[in-house]
């Protein structure tokens, strides 16, 4: 057990070594800040020119600044990250195999699992660093306002989640191809799909709907942004990065026998 996890920590660390050595992390961290910090101003904008209208009777009665700039703040966040990890992950495994690494790391004492969690665990990383940049916009709310701190939380918590969804979906098409933009562009399009399916929903039946709704990977979303953590939708976004995992899994030891 302890060598297992020194193998998987020593695989995300050469990961995360090998993100910040080249331009794609800092590139996608100045990236994703730009974006992040061009809906934080206009939402921080909008949220101030309602409470002034609030203060002489011409805007909402109350203002919440969790509800009304943080939470939809968020949910802007989350469409980033649609677009942003299928660029993290189409990497992971194509890139080995088109440079013919992936011999050297297939036939390596590590097993199968211990290089899927390592590469995994090593995105997650990179991924956990994107949303740290953020907090510095964050912090500025909480200087100057009140916010409630446990949506905010929570909400973070439910973007690491939907976001290791998309890596453990990316890591499983990337292990399928040699060509990172395949994988890239295949992973981004999978995720829209899990984005949009609940959209049908209106269009089918009242069973067929349901079942539609509760694959959408944003449905489960919403109720982080508002402090709430429902153990149904941790069971969901677990359950989907097991199966995701469990996907590459099976991929790798595929290739491993064709090796």
């Amino acid at each position: 057990m302890g060598n297992s996890v020194r193998n998987i920590t020593a695989i995300a660390g050469k990961e995360l070594r090998g993100y910040f050595a080249s331009p794609t992390a800092w590139v996608m961290m100045g990236f994703f800040a730009f974006l992040f910090g061009y809906f934080f101003v206009t939402y921080l904008q909008f949220f101030v020119t309602q409470s002034m209208q609030a203060q002489f009777g011409g805007g909402p009665p109350t203002m919440n600044v969790n509800m009304q700039m943080i939470r939809p703040l968020l949910l802007n966040a989350s469409v980033i990250v649609l677009f942003i990890l299928p660029m993290v992950t189409m990497r992971t495994y194509a890139e080995e195999k088109r440079s013919g690494t992936i011999e050297l790391l297939l036939t390596s004492p590590l097993t199968d699992f211990e290089i899927i969690m390592g590469k995994f665990i090593g995105a997650v990383g990179l991924y956990a660093a994107l949303l740290a940049v953020t907090l510095a916009y964050v912090m500025f709310v909480f200087v100057y306002g009140d916010p409630e701190w446990l949506p905010l939380a929570s909400g973070y918590l439910g973007l690491l989640l939907l976001g290791s969804c998309f890596i453990s979906l990316g890591l499983f098409i990337s292990s399928t191809t040699k060509n990172q933009m395949v994988a890239g562009a295949a992973t981004f399009v999978l995720a829209l799909l899990l984005w949009i399916v609940d959209w049908m929903a209106e269009s089918v039946g009242p069973t067929t709907a349901s079942v539609l709704r509760y694959l959408s990977i944003t449905g489960h979303f919403d109720d982080f942004g508002k402090g709430v953590i429902d153990t149904k939708h941790v069971i969901y976004y677990l359950s989907f990065i097991t199966f995701g995992l469990f996907l590459t899994m099976k991929s790798v030891d595929t290739e491993r026998w064709r090796g």
